[in-house]
């Protein structure tokens, strides 16, 4: 009975569909195959181990700043190239090449509302040369400080860095400096400052801002400290514990207060902010 049996064709070339190659992820953390539609409505975050991919700075400010309040400062400024660095790649080379991919700098800085309160947001990008603290980024973000003195407004920075930038030398480990200052100011003003820690946060950027937090929280899984692993290692001729540098590690011995989901961070910055005091919601 030839009509109950379907013969196996070969599928020719017309038949085929071409499927693009950003349909499906592979988790890095449990190795699963994820629907990226999917995984972008749940903000990156896998829905099977809850690893968190990382994100760029736009998609911080929208996941924490209420819809349409999102006010951006210091749009103008602009790396330079104090030093005339050369190694294997001009550092104009290198900045013209992260601009044109559509970033400006490595931190975007602003003022906007989280849950109606105002509050003072500098968001670095690891995608404009590895979130690297040049003499721009410590501008900003100093500028932001003294934006959240002047308006008396809770100052919030979302740290994403592979730490200082080795094209301006001595100008980018001035930053750490600059910046730590600004806090100081904040902190004698009793003005809160809360510090979110992603993947990755270290070098330079650990060792100042980032870790000078009232509060600090982590999303978890995410490598936090000042030299990697491996130096560590090497350098103390020891092995490190399992999840050493990761943000679990760290609350676990005191440098961190929470670790929070992503999905679950803006609600938690909200409650942080009210806890430190209500003057936030009528700032204008």
């Amino acid at each position: 009975m030839a009509w109950f049996r379907k013969e196996k064709k070969p599928l020719r070339a017309a038949e085929r569909r071409d499927v693009p190659t950003d349909v499906f992820v592979k988790c890095k953390g449990c190795g699963e195959i994820l629907y990226r539609e999917k995984l972008s409505q749940n903000l990156e975050v896998c829905p099977v181990c809850g690893f968190h991919f990382r994100i760029d700075a736009d998609a911080y400010v929208e996941l924490l700043i209420d819809e349409g309040t999102f006010d951006e400062i210091d749009v103008h400024v602009r790396a330079t190239d104090p030093l005339t660095f050369t190694d294997l790649k001009p550092y104009k080379d290198r900045i013209r090449i992260a601009e044109a991919a559509g970033q400006d700098e490595a931190v975007i800085t602003g003022t906007g509302l989280v849950d109606a309160m105002r509050i003072a947001l500098a968001v670095m990008d690891f995608r404009f040369i590895g979130g690297s603290m040049g003499s721009v980024v410590g501008e900003k973000i100093a500028r932001c400080g003294r934006v959240a003195l002047d308006r008396q407004i809770p100052f919030v920075i979302v740290s994403a860095s592979g730490g200082a930038r080795m094209q301006e030398g001595i100008y980018s480990l001035m930053q750490m400096a600059k910046t730590s200052a600004v806090l100081a100011r904040l902190h004698e003003a009793g003005i809160p400052y809360v510090s979110i820690l992603t993947d990755p946060t270290t070098g330079g950027v650990t060792a100042s801002f980032s870790m000078l937090g009232d509060v600090h929280l982590a999303e978890p899984g995410a490598l936090i400290g000042f030299a990697g692993p491996r130096v560590i290692e090497e350098t103390i001729k020891q092995e490190l514990p399992d999840g050493f540098q990761r943000s679990e590690f760290l609350m676990r011995h005191g440098m961190v207060d929470r670790v929070v989901d992503r999905r679950e961070l803006k609600n938690e910055l909200a409650l942080v902010l009210r806890h430190m005091g209500n003057a936030w919601e009528a700032a204008p």
